[in-house]
């Protein structure tokens, strides 16, 4: 369900790099060059892109980039160019270092990807960093949001379909009464939020909702300004319904005075080569107004024609 396009008759390789190099040339930069190749690569033939590239040129293309662009542009098209567990190791690290941390981008990397491509981002943050994500998590956040944090980003869940129904019963009366008891933080709910299968999740959270016919996420909304507990729906979102937790990001980042180009930014480079198709439908359903419409309204130049190649509309 991605939104990303490659064209079906691709030049070779050095013929994008060349086209990359000439972009570069000269007084001024060929950013629609750019855009109409970075743009249109998937992640493996964006790694030998660069590799080519270093090997032609004796510069990394990330730098190149850096020097010639700028801004949100510039940041959208050099989070795009990395490995997808480059980039995520980076946003982490990113996120952890910040003042106040973000912990939802934590989030979004530990229950949005897959079990392996979790694992390949924990080992790119050792190579990059020289500590483990988890470490750096566990020092830069306290209390609750620790408890839940740690578990999830040391996961290596089960990423196949098989459920057991029996124990989604028996796990879901589990959920309930801690729920119930408002512990919220207990630590059979951490393990089995942090734990289980993505399709035994959702098996429990539809038991839960034929046994005491509610779902959860809405028993979890009882004190609507605790942080902890937006933290915790958050993460069941992530979980079974990553599309509704991304639009919902699209939504905020795009709404209102001003725009968050941070998080745009992020949902559209980390989801264009996923899912980003069902997003765009659950964006459109939730709020009548076509994604590509939303972008085009809140930015502009290069940054926007960026996104908008990366979900599909270059001529939005």
């Amino acid at each position: 369900m991605a939104t990303l396009t490659v064209p079906d008759q691709l030049p070779p390789v050095p013929e994008d790099c060349d086209r990359l190099h000439s972009a570069f040339q000269g007084w001024g930069t060929d950013e629609g060059a750019i855009i109409s190749i970075l743009a249109h690569r998937n992640a493996k033939q964006r790694s030998l892109i660069r590799q080519t590239y270093a090997e032609t040129y004796g510069e990394d293309l990330l730098k190149a980039l850096d020097k010639e662009l700028s801004s949100d542009f510039e940041r959208a098209v050099l989070l795009w160019t990395l490995h997808p567990a480059e980039r995520d190791a980076l946003l982490a690290n990113e996120a952890i270092r910040k003042l106040t941390p973000k912990h939802f981008v934590i989030l979004e990397i530990a229950c949005t990807r897959t079990p392996r491509d979790l694992f390949l981002v924990k080992e790119e943050y050792h190579a990059r960093f020289k500590r483990s994500i988890e470490e750096d998590v566990a020092h830069h956040t306290t209390g609750d949001f620790r408890r839940l944090l740690v578990p999830l980003v040391t996961a290596y869940r089960y990423d196949g379909p098989a459920v057991n129904a029996a124990l989604a019963t028996s796990e879901a009366k589990i959920l309930h009464e801690k729920i119930s008891e408002k512990a919220y933080n207990d630590e059979e709910l951490i393990r089995i939020i942090s734990t289980r299968s993505k399709a035994q999740l959702n098996a429990t959270f539809n038991h839960y909702n034929d046994q005491f016919g509610t779902a959860i996420n809405k028993d979890l909304k009882t004190d609507p300004d605790n942080d902890y507990l937006k933290f915790l729906r958050a993460a069941v979102k992530c979980l079974t319904w990553p599309e509704k937790y991304f639009e919902k990001v699209l939504r905020l980042a795009i709404k209102g005075l001003g725009t968050d180009e941070e998080a745009l930014t992020r949902v559209v480079v980390t989801r264009a080569e996923v899912d980003m198709k069902r997003i765009v439908e659950e964006y459109y359903r939730r709020n009548s107004v076509p994604l590509d419409q939303a972008i085009k309204g809140d930015t502009s130049g290069d940054y926007e024609r960026m996104l908008l190649a990366l979900i599909s509309n270059d001529n939005a």
